[in-house]
């Protein structure tokens, strides 16, 4: 998903911000330095003097012996010595940038710089709602050691551990694909078996590809839906657009909120709309999928057991074992 007219309005004023900020420095600079060395000011006046002297040569059509190239490197020569021997380093009177490839413009031959990619997803971060989170809860701290080889699903006779690695696998496969193959996974089970683990997992993966992930927890979604569902503000219509268009959408812990009628209404317009734009959305629940049924009816179900991968993950709940014996993530 490309950035929003938002996003990209908020990365461009940074660029602004250090350009100004570093005019502002430049001036001072030059200041500071002609206030000291005086015959600073009359070497780049020669300069700018020379250079134009030699366009209007050339557009006059008389000729113009002048080697520019190397009058102007004998000038800048000239500066540096004089910077140097009054304590200046030589490239004072240079323009500074945090980003020398593109000049802190964001572009480099009307591509994106790669300075350009990391404020992408950096912002990404900011707006995917669970930064911190991702810093401990990714793939590179991920242990199957908290899973129980014991417990066993008396459906697929495999073990709490044997589904949990599954899962891990199910979850790599979704990243590596993502983008070309339409997929939406729904967890489900107890609660402390790493339904959410496993979603921030690749929440990570995909924003540090520049894709657009939103989290929100089932009770913050609906509470946004309900504040905002009937407001024709700017503010409601960009809201509206990056649940229903941003890459990746999760919604956590669904069943922990109050829900009502328009909870289920609003709940099957986000899985229909995002569904019909072919946008990816993870749902994790509490809930059994009978009782998940019975909570939000029969047609949202239907939706999404015909639309997602159905991943049932169970065992002992791994955050009092983190508790009582320390350690590792799930």
């Amino acid at each position: 998903m490309p950035l929003t007219n938002t996003q990209y309005d908020a990365i461009m004023r940074i660029y602004n911000e250090k350009q100004l900020r570093h005019r502002r420095l430049h001036d001072e600079h030059v200041k500071a330095a002609y206030n000291k060395i005086p015959q600073l000011a009359l070497i780049d006046a020669k300069v700018a003097e020379i250079s134009i002297a030699k366009i209007r040569a050339r557009f006059s059509g008389h000729p113009d012996d002048t080697d520019l190239p190397s009058a102007i490197a004998a000038l800048s020569r000239e500066r540096q010595e004089l910077l140097l021997s009054s304590g200046f380093p030589n490239d004072y009177l240079e323009m500074q940038y945090d980003c020398p490839h593109c000049r802190d413009t964001g572009y480099v031959n009307n591509r994106k710089c790669s300075c350009f990619r990391k404020a992408e997803v950096e912002l990404l971060y900011d707006q995917s709602n669970i930064r911190d989170s991702l810093t401990e809860e990714n793939f590179s701290h991920c242990c199957l050691d908290y899973y129980s080889r014991e417990i066993l699903n008396n459906v697929t006779g495999l073990s709490s551990y044997d589904t949990a690695a599954l899962t891990l696998r199910r979850c790599r496969n979704f990243t590596a694909n993502f983008g070309s193959h339409f997929e939406n996974l729904f967890f489900y089970g107890d609660t402390g078996v790493g339904k959410t683990f496993f979603s921030h997992c690749i929440a990570k993966e995909l924003i540090d590809r520049s894709y657009c992930v939103i989290y929100f927890t089932a009770f913050d979604l609906f509470d946004l839906f309900a504040r905002h569902t009937f407001s024709t503000t700017d503010e409601a219509r960009e809201l509206h657009s990056n649940i229903f268009d941003c890459d990746l959408l999760i919604i956590d812990d669904l069943g922990t909120e109050l829900t009502n009628s328009f909870v289920s209404s609003q709940l099957f317009l986000c899985i229909n709309e995002r569904l019909l734009r072919k946008k990816s959305t993870i749902i994790s629940t509490n809930l059994s999928l009978d009782r998940f049924a019975e909570i939000y009816s029969e047609r949202t179900f239907s939706r999404i057991s015909s639309n997602y991968t159905m991943i049932k993950l169970f065992g002992n709940d791994i955050r009092i074992q983190k508790k009582l014996l320390g350690g590792k993530n799930s």
